[in-house]
C-alpha cells in the first residue's frame, strides 16, 4: 500500500482521468478528496467560485489536518473565436488557472514533508484545433504555472504537470487509423495518466519538480504534411471531428 495514511486531494474527481486518479489513490492506501460539480461522495462545488474554494480547503484541513498530494484535474470548458463570451473565456481561466493557484494557496500551510502537487495540462498547451481558446489558454496556463510553482514552493513542495492528449475515458480500444496514427499503436486511457500521477507523487519522483510531462503516444512529436502517408487536408467544416477527446 504505497500511499498508507496519506491524504490526496483530486479536483474533478467525479468522472474521468479524476475518477481513475482518485481510484487508483484509494487502491494504493490513501484517503482521497474529491471536489467536483458532479455528484460524488465527498464535495461537490464549482471551482470557479472563491468561496468554495474556501470552504473545501478547511473541509479537508478539519478532517484530517494535512494534505500529502494535491491534483489539480478539472477542465476548463472549450469554446472558441465564434463561439465563446467574455464571461464563459473567464470562467474558463478560473477553473483551469486560478482555482489550481488559489487551492494551492490555501493549502500552503497544511502540506505536509514530502508533498507533491501534480497539475493536469494538455497537448493542447503546445497545439490546436480552431475554436479552442478557451481551454488552450487554460491548459497553457496551468502548463506554465507549474515551472513557476515549483521555484515559489522549493524545498516545501514538488510541483510538476502532466499533458494528456487523446485520452478516451470509456477504455474504448480502438483500431484503424485512430490507432495506428499514433506513434505508440494505440489510443490513451484513463490509466495512462493515472499512473503517472502516482509515481509523480511518489518517493521514486523525488528528484523531479518544474517539469511537463507529455503523454500523447507520441503524437506531438510526429511531423506530418500534405501526401506524406496519405494524409490529405479535409477542409470541409460539415465533416471535422467534434468529439471532445481530452
Amino acid at each position: 500500500m504505497l500511499f498508507q495514511d496519506k491524504i490526496a486531494v483530486v479536483t474533478g474527481g467525479a468522472r474521468g482521468i479524476g475518477k481513475t486518479i482518485s481510484d487508483e489513490f484509494r487502491a494504493n492506501g490513501a484517503t482521497v478528496c474529491v471536489i467536483d460539480i458532479l455528484p460524488n461522495d465527498y464535495y461537490i462545488g464549482d471551482l470557479a467560485e472563491e468561496q468554495v474554494l474556501t470552504d473545501f480547503a478547511k473541509k479537508v484541513v478539519s478532517d484530517y489536518g494535512k494534505v500529502d498530494y494535491l491534483i489539480h484535474n478539472a477542465m476548463p470548458p472549450m469554446a472558441g473565436m465564434t463561439n465563446c463570451s467574455y464571461d464563459e473565456f473567464n470562467y474558463a481561466l478560473r477553473v483551469g488557472v486560478t482555482a489550481p493557484f488559489y487551492l494551492s494557496k490555501l493549502f500552503l500551510p497544511h502540506f505536509s514533508s514530502n508533498a507533491s502537487i501534480v497539475n493536469i495540462s494538455s497537448s493542447r498547451d503546445r497545439m490546436s484545433q480552431p475554436d479552442t481558446e478557451s481551454y488552450t489558454a487554460a491548459k497553457g496556463g496551468i502548463h506554465a504555472l507549474t515551472h513557476s510553482m515549483a521555484v515559489s514552493l522549493a524545498g516545501k513542495v514538488r510541483v510538476n504537470s502532466i499533458s494528456p492528449g487523446w485520452i478516451d475515458t470509456a477504455f474504448t480500444q480502438y483500431a484503424g487509423e485512430d490507432a495506428i496514427q499514433h506513434p505508440a499503436g494505440r489510443v490513451g486511457n484513463p490509466l495512462d495518466i493515472a499512473n503517472m500521477v502516482l509515481f509523480l507523487c511518489s518517493d521514486k519522483a523525488g528528484f523531479i519538480t518544474g517539469e511537463n510531462i507529455c503523454i500523447d503516444g507520441g503524437m506531438t512529436k510526429q511531423m506530418i504534411y500534405t501526401g506524406d502517408f496519405g494524409w490529405t487536408l479535409n477542409t470541409d467544416p460539415e465533416n471535422k471531428e467534434s468529439e471532445f477527446r481530452e
